[in-house]
């Protein structure tokens, strides 16, 4: 058994298919399958179910799944080590984000590729939500997100940011006061939103229980610029972070007068001993404070 094999089965599984498996991998798909195969007969045990349209790991897969990740893992801090050892960081990091990237990640991240260029970074983007699981699961290193404590239990958090949110009108929209609005004004407007397990869905939706307001959303968008368009055009109205409605400066922006949702992000990683690379990176993006919640 070598580990390509095991890097085969870990993309497979990640991604859901041979295909995209294969343009993971930079190779055919056929390698890919045949690979799985040899791997199959060699254990005596089928790792995953195919069908016409999908593809999903069998028990035994979700078992070797697990150990094959902790090989990698393993194999890739044994590298670093060697590296570090001879004065040069190498290795990969997977870096959790959210489907709207914090715009103060990119200068730590420039920083790090100057001063450990031959350490390679992959962001990996999903909704917040889904970031701590990855997180617990190894299939990322550390992550960037807006998440309330509660929901990073178990896990390092080093705060970043904080800030408040805005409501985001098309131009000259002359429905709301020229006023700090409420969020009950607000809402009453057609609203933009984004779907559950959006950081920014949920920091909203803390904001409207709080004030003790409903609201029915008219559009649900699973996209920044998506949803930023619709604005635009008149279609509804969108509550976003400050520094994110910042970089359209075409859309009007209202405060709130009270309750305002906020924006709370944070850099965080798992407990334990980290990869040299992780703890590299960490110094240029995060603030030295950690704690667990």
């Amino acid at each position: 058994m070598e580990l390509r094999q095991m890097a085969v089965v870990v993309a497979v599984a990640e991604e859901g298919g041979f295909s995209a498996a294969a343009r993971r991998l930079h190779v055919v798909q056929s390698a890919v399958s045949g690979t799985v195969r040899a791997l199959e007969r060699e254990l005596g045990a089928r790792l995953f179910h195919r069908t016409t349209h999908r593809v999903s790991l069998t028990p035994a897969g979700r078992a070797f799944l697990t150990s094959a990740r902790a090989a990698l893992q393993a194999a890739e801090e044994a590298r670093a080590a060697v590296a570090q050892a001879q004065g040069e960081l190498r290795g990969e990091i997977t870096v959790g984000i959210m489907t709207s990237l914090h715009a103060g990640l990119a200068p730590g991240l420039a920083a790090f590729h100057r001063e450990h260029p031959a350490v390679v970074v992959r962001l990996r983007q999903a909704p917040a939500g889904e970031i701590p699981q990855a997180l617990r699961d190894g299939t990322v290193d550390l992550a960037v997100v807006a998440l309330e404590p509660e929901r990073l239990r178990g896990l390092v958090s080093r705060s970043l940011a904080r800030e408040e949110m805005v409501l985001v009108t098309a131009p000259g929209d002359g429905r709301l006061p020229e006023r700090p609005v409420t969020l009950a004004e607000a809402v009453a407007l057609p609203l933009v939103d984004f779907p559950l397990g959006w950081a920014i869905r949920a920091s909203v939706d803390r904001a409207l229980r709080a004030a003790a307001v409903e609201r029915a959303t008219t559009f649900e968008v699973n996209d920044i610029l998506g949803a930023v368009d619709l604005v635009r055009h008149g279609l509804g109205v969108c509550v976003l972070p400050l520094s994110l409605a910042a970089r359209f400066p075409d859309l009007s922006v209202r405060r709130f007068a009270a309750h305002a949702p906020n924006w709370r992000i944070s850099v965080v990683h798992p407990r334990g001993e980290l990869p040299p690379a992780v703890t590299a990176l960490l110094r240029h993006v995060g603030p030295s404070d950690a704690r667990t919640p």
